[in-house]
């Protein structure tokens, strides 16, 4: 096995395997000082302004002179003077490609009376505002299995009660997009199949109104939908008890269901990276796109999201896109990014995390290229917006940003039953109510962090499994997920507070 990795051989970089050391050779070039493992060497001298290839695609260009061995990273590669605005070829639908063969793989799944599927069997109890949160958490603590293991002790089919609260919901514009944003993405996760009754807890006097929110998402109450307000209900004390009571008569029904083998087709996975390193595009995302082409070919569905980690890669997906009008809204996000960033005195490039930095990326163009392979190959069918109903199969895109939390949650609301979360660096991270899947990018993380990974993809970069071999793998573990079994973060008791609607607008 080679010290280093080659990833197309056009490349102006190879990606260091282990640390490589001054005076080591790599492909006939000595390099120069240390490089760290995960980080790029040059091969060959590169004068300031010349574009820097990695996996034959710009990911930055020169700031100063780089001698061929040297280490290529922030310190002497950036975006350019033009920000990383330079000519992309588009080619909408150039590499469309005929649908799979269809396969037909099952799961262990509870099916709902209006035909979907669910992979968990909770209780959610949602807030309409920051306001009512702490009496929808006293709620739903009642109902904890570590604190009040009684309550559910006869409801062994429910997989929890959980609160999911956030921090918004008044001092904004009732008719903004931020308001839009947050009643889509409470209407999603009001009607998610994962949960099996919801009750909504609000303030009173909040500019988010529950009957307004209600409305727009054409929800009516009954038996599994129950709502109500602090300020009508008399206090804190006799809304949580009103909640508590509540939820006690949702109990039995929630509790009345079982698992039968149900169509992978039913399976819509959220696909989201974070804490992503140099590792990340080479082992963990192709993987998990690998993955994706199985699901695909399976009839279920695949959301990618995190737009400020497609930018200068989106080229590369509406070359994919089924109809123009597919990659041309794709093309239209962007340009709405770019917009945002820039009237919040922000730009794309803003988004490497320094952690992302000391794992070996360098720009957003790096990143983002990396980022789309957990896409896989198929052919883009659909674009959305943040926590828009999912309804079509196969490979899909959501609008979100690019943290993690907010960019599931639109991807939860929008149906995701699953979620497969790519990490390079060893993110913390859980969803409710749809179960979190961690897979690692490299085999020192797997090592340091087991605890908290489900897979170790860093096996393809050890040279001890391939692309396609850790695809199926991830394939089968989606599979097992779906029917029941725990992830590592559900172990942990992650998914309540990584509920985090995205706020878009003025805070008033």
């Amino acid at each position: 096995m080679t010290p280093h990795i080659r990833l197309h051989s056009a490349d102006d970089v190879v990606i260091a395997r282990t640390q490589l050391l001054g005076g080591s050779a790599v492909e006939q070039v000595t390099v120069r000082g240390l490089i760290p493992p995960g980080h790029k060497v040059a091969m060959r001298a590169i004068a300031p302004g010349e574009p820097v290839r990695r996996y034959n695609q710009i990911i930055g260009f020169a700031s100063r002179p780089i001698a061929a061995g040297e280490h290529v990273h922030t310190h002497n590669l950036d975006m350019g003077p033009n920000k990383g605005d330079f000519a992309r070829d588009y080619a909408f639908g150039a590499d469309v490609k005929p649908a799979p063969a269809r396969r037909e793989a099952t799961f262990m799944g509870i099916r709902r009376a209006d035909g979907r599927v669910a992979t968990r069997n909770y209780i959610a109890v949602l807030t309409s505002v920051n306001c009512s949160a702490t009496a929808a958490r006293a709620i739903a603590e009642h109902f904890s299995r570590q604190t009040n293991p009684q309550a559910l002790a006869a409801f062994a089919n429910i997989d929890g009660v959980v609160a999911l609260t956030h921090g918004t919901g008044c001092g904004m514009d009732t008719q903004g997009l931020g308001m839009q944003i947050l009643e889509r993405t409470l209407t999603g996760y009001a009607t998610h199949p994962n949960f099996a009754a919801v009750l909504v807890v609000g303030l009173g006097c909040e500019a988010n109104q529950i009957d307004r929110w209600l409305a727009a998402g054409h929800l009516t109450e009954g038996e599994t939908l129950r709502t109500f307000n602090i300020q009508d209900t008399g206090g804190t004390r006799k809304t949580i008890a009103k909640g508590v009571a509540l939820i006690g008569h949702m109990l039995p029904q929630a509790n009345a269901v079982r698992r039968e083998p149900c169509s992978a087709a039913h399976i819509t996975i959220g696909l989201q990276c974070g804490g992503s390193d140099g590792y990340s595009g080479i082992s963990a995302n192709p993987a998990l796109g690998a993955a994706v082409d199985l699901l695909v070919a399976h009839g279920g569905t695949a959301i990618l999201s995190e737009t400020p980690e497609i930018y200068g890669a989106e080229h590369l997906l509406t070359r994919r896109a089924a109809r123009h009008e597919v990659g041309q809204k794709l093309v239209e996000r962007i340009k709405w990014w770019e917009h945002y960033t820039a009237i919040n005195q922000g730009e794309m490039n803003n988004n490497p995390s320094p952690g992302n930095k000391a794992g070996g990326l360098s720009t957003i163009l790096e990143k983002s290229l990396g980022a789309v392979a957990k896409g896989g190959t198929s052919n883009l069918e659909a674009v959305y917006e943040y926590a828009e109903p999912v309804t079509a199969h196969g490979f899909v895109y959501m609008d979100t940003p690019g943290y993690d939390p907010v960019s599931a949650t639109g991807q939860v609301a929008g149906g995701a039953n699953l979620i497969c979360f790519t990490t390079g660096r060893g993110s913390a991270y859980g969803c409710a109510p749809s179960p979190a899947l961690k897979l690692a990018t490299n085999s020192a993380l797997w090592q340091r962090q087991e605890e908290d990974m489900d897979i170790n993809c860093g096996e393809i970069v050890d040279g001890k499994a391939t692309i396609a071999e850790m695809g199926q793998r991830i394939f089968d573990l989606v599979l097992a997920t779906a029917s029941g079994a725990h992830s590592k973060s559900e172990q942990h008791g992650y998914g309540q507070n990584e509920f985090v609607p995205w706020q878009v607008g003025a805070v008033m």
